[in-house]
């Protein structure tokens, strides 16, 4: 499996970072116009004139990194080409549009870096709350307010870590009953027999529903218990989730098989996954050096 040296590593963030700011002003730019532009995917799914925007603005970005791209918006690449890839972006330039096009605010910008099947750095942008999430397992995961940023500069990778917050750093704001997050649009019957498997072992407990991937990042921020999904979802909407959640000592796996996503599959399905806090508790405390 590549890993990156840790000077390319900050690189590649850097690149995945600069991309999902851009690409999530464009998309908060479009969010007071009435000019969305929205057609139906072939899975019945919306894509709007932002989803779009904030693909080309990714793909430029990520070009000069010159490793191949793999976004929901160019889901076609088939697997003939594609399987070749050792490493590869996995981009979701819009990941809740049905919540965009509401006006709702749970909507996030997704790249992931994976290689050998596995997430190497995630990043997700909420841009509606000028909030960024980054990291893996091996740098630790991070929580930013991007208001913060001076755009007259260039950060480097310890700069923006040095403006951000250790995740999970919200323990202490979670409600106290067992927290079960559960998403906006796709809560099925399979999903209420999982709440009430929780409620049968932890009595009471506090459901929050939203869309995108804001779920697990709140999560891996700790301010919740679980996420299962019961649903149908693709590699896009998870793989910067998945490093986000293992950097903070979080894991998302097959609920069948217990073992993690792996990406750039034939098939771009997940199975479905339960989202949680590792078993033994323990964060990764090893991080990128100066």
């Amino acid at each position: 499996m590549y890993i990156p040296d840790p000077d390319t590593l900050r690189d590649l963030f850097l690149a995945a970072f600069y991309a999902a700011v851009q690409a999530g002003r464009q998309v908060l730019n479009l969010m007071d116009s009435e000019d969305y532009q929205i057609s139906m995917k072939s899975d019945n799914s919306p894509i709007s004139l932002a989803d779009r925007m904030a693909h080309k603005t990714i793909g430029d970005f990520l070009m000069h990194t010159r490793i191949p791209v793999m976004s929901e918006e160019g889901r076609d690449i088939l697997f003939e080409e594609r399987r070749s890839w050792d490493v590869l972006w996995i981009v979701d330039p819009l990941d809740g549009t049905r919540q965009f096009i509401k006006k709702r605010k749970e909507f996030t910008v997704n790249i992931a870096l994976i290689s050998a099947g596995l997430p190497v750095l995630g990043v997700i942008y909420a841009p509606a709350f000028g909030t960024m999430y980054f990291g893996h397992r091996e740098i630790g995961s991070y929580r930013m307010t991007i208001d913060d940023l001076d755009e007259t500069l260039r950060y480097s990778f310890d700069d923006i870590v040095a403006k951000s917050v250790a995740m999970p750093s919200s323990i202490a704001n979670k409600p106290k009953a067992y927290t079960i997050l559960a998403s906006l649009n796709h809560t099925n019957q399979d999903t209420m027999k999982f709440i009430e498997k929780m409620k049968a072992r932890y009595g009471d407990v506090v459901v929050e529903q939203m869309g995108s991937s804001l779920k697990m990042c709140l999560l891996a921020d700790g301010l919740a218990d679980v996420y299962a999904r019961h649903t149908d979802t693709y590699e896009w909407d998870t793989a910067a989730a998945q490093a986000v959640l293992e950097g903070a000592g979080y894991s998302i796996k097959d609920i069948e098989t217990g073992l993690s996503l792996i990406y750039n599959k034939e098939s771009l399905t997940n199975p479905y996954f339960i989202c949680e806090k590792n078993s033994g508790g323990l964060r990764s405390q090893l991080r990128i050096k100066n």
